[in-house]
């Protein structure tokens, strides 16, 4: 069992800083990592597909869509599955701040990767960027919650500065990120310095190195004021507990480390070929896998009293609910992207605009309407919507967001190329869900999780992320061989779907929370 220590001198210092706009100093250290963070994921998200799926004339690695889809689905999936481990290699083998740090060094030698133009280097530059961010994105909004006390009244504000942090990076990101990689602007500028002009995708992948490093730099002068509770892995009071601790620890690593020897021994041997496209095929069998077996631990080992297997019952239909949602959702790096590129009239004004630019958007619409949302759900008071009322109002502004895409590939099925607008309205649609949705989403199971399994609750938000993530990035597989009305139409009508039988609990699950 775990110590529970009393907060330390220099804890207690942290916790009552109000030297960044009244709240902890350590708040703006963990505010701009988070920024050049999410900068540099969202600037490389924003070219990924665009990059694989280019002529290699231009630059690009000449995949068709069939190809690169997979590759995208099984990076974007990684990253949110590793974000398991990452939890607890953070509490277990180096301590949370240690470990923001290492997944951030891991992160930029992924875009360093990513900005040599080797086949090789972009594989590796995708393994190292999803590990490296399984590292880092979970532990550092922990680093947040332990700048304040359990009942600082400052605690919901500071996470919403955090919350701009991350909408800030992403905004800015696609902008300058696609400058470099698109633009005509950029390219001659290359040529003019006896450049290559089909390299500025990778200047564009380079961006985001720099924008990591800037994150690194700025988290180490900063450090000083973050909490000392973050410095060391948690470590169990009790001598024999933490020496079995100590052993599963050692025989994790051994197995992790045995088995990316084996598969490196295997791989450069001949003896199995490295196809990322296959393996992204047979990643579909681990989620599979990783989901079945999850709840069937739960719902078929554990002793659970009747009204904690309703409750159980009500988390499986979230999950579902929060898949289907981010399925959706994240096809904005996907199928969005590609529409963006191939079947929209990117010029406004008389002036032409790189496609990666729309990327932009979801992140600005949350800049723009989140503190909106916040008061418009303070003056409704008890009239708020409950948590699973919020998660069917997403959905169905995610419907009306690919219903829109119906019209626009109707009319791009004629040969022409549509209004941004279409994008645009599309966007805001699924924005306006996601601020619905993903403020409530983890808060919910939380409350609704029966107290022993609390904590793996925030697994079965990681684990919706990874496989909508997956199937969105699949969705992008079959871009050139189905029909986009039909494809759209198999978005909207999934979501749809699953609004009306997630409203059939709103009332149950609206009383459990109340009990909770």
């Amino acid at each position: 069992m775990a110590t529970v220590t009393a907060p330390s001198k220099a804890s207690a210092s942290v916790a009552h800083d109000t030297r960044f706009f009244g709240h902890p100093r350590g708040l703006s250290t963990l505010f701009f990592t988070e920024m050049w963070e999410r900068f540099s994921y969202y600037g490389m998200r924003a070219l990924l597909i665009l990059f694989m799926t280019a002529p290699v004339a231009a630059g690009g690695l000449g995949f068709d869509t069939a190809k690169a889809g997979p590759i995208y689905a099984l990076y974007v999936s990684s990253v949110y599955l590793l974000s398991l481990p990452g939890g607890w290699i953070a509490d277990r083998v180096l301590g949370l701040r240690r470990t923001v740090f290492v997944g951030g060094v891991i992160i930029m030698a992924g875009h360093i990767c990513l900005a040599v133009p080797s086949m090789t280097t972009f594989y590796l530059g995708l393994v190292l960027i999803a590990s490296g961010t399984g590292l880092l994105k979970p532990n550092v909004s922990v680093l947040v919650g332990k700048l304040y006390g359990t009942e600082d009244v400052r605690r919901d504000a500071g996470f919403s500065i955090f919350y701009m942090g991350i909408n800030t990076g992403a905004f800015i990101a696609p902008l300058v990120t696609g400058w470099l990689a698109q633009s005509d602007a950029f390219k001659r500028i290359l040529s003019s310095a006896g450049l290559a002009p089909e390299t500025s995708w990778h200047w564009g992948f380079g961006a985001a190195a720099v924008g990591m490093f800037l994150g690194l730099v700025q988290y180490t002068l900063g450090g000083k004021h973050l909490s000392p509770e973050g410095l060391h892995p948690v470590r169990p009071s009790d001598p024999v507990v933490a020496a079995k601790a100590d052993r599963q620890v050692r025989r994790v690593g051994i197995a992790v480390g045995g088995i990316i020897v084996i598969a490196a021994a295997l791989v450069v041997s001949g003896v199995v070929a490295l196809d990322p496209e296959a393996i992204s095929h047979s990643f579909k069998w681990v989620l599979i896998a990783i989901t079945v077996a999850f709840f069937a631990w739960l719902f078929l080992l554990g002793k659970w009293t009747r009204e904690e297997r309703k409750q159980l019952v009500v988390i499986s239909v979230l999950f579902m609910a929060a898949t289907v949602f981010w399925m959706a959702y994240e096809q904005a790096g996907s199928t969005l992207n590609l529409f963006a590129e191939r079947n929209t009239n990117n010029v406004v004004l008389g002036r032409a605009f790189p496609a990666s630019w729309y990327q932009s958007l979801p992140p600005l619409f949350v800049i723009l309407f989140a503190p909106v949302f916040a008061a418009l759900w303070l003056r409704l008071g008890n009239r708020n919507p409950s948590s699973p009322a919020k998660f069917t109002i997403a959905l169905l502004l995610l419907t009306i967001a690919f219903a829109i895409m119906i019209g626009a590939a109707s009319v791009a099925a004629t040969g022409v190329r549509v209004s941004p607008m279409w994008l645009v309205v599309s966007y805001l649609f699924q924005t306006l869900g996601e601020l619905c949705l993903s403020p409530v989403g983890l808060s919910a199971m939380t409350r609704l999780a029966p107290a022993r399994i609390a904590g793996l609750v925030m697994g079965v938000w990681f684990l919706a992320l990874a496989v909508g993530s997956y199937l969105a990035g699949m969705a992008s597989s079959v871009y050139e061989t189905m029909p986009l009305p039909k494809l759209f139409t198999i978005v909207t009508v999934t979501a749809l779907g699953t609004a009306v039988v997630l409203a059939l609990f709103i009332k149950p699950i609206g009383r459990m929370l109340q009990r909770s």
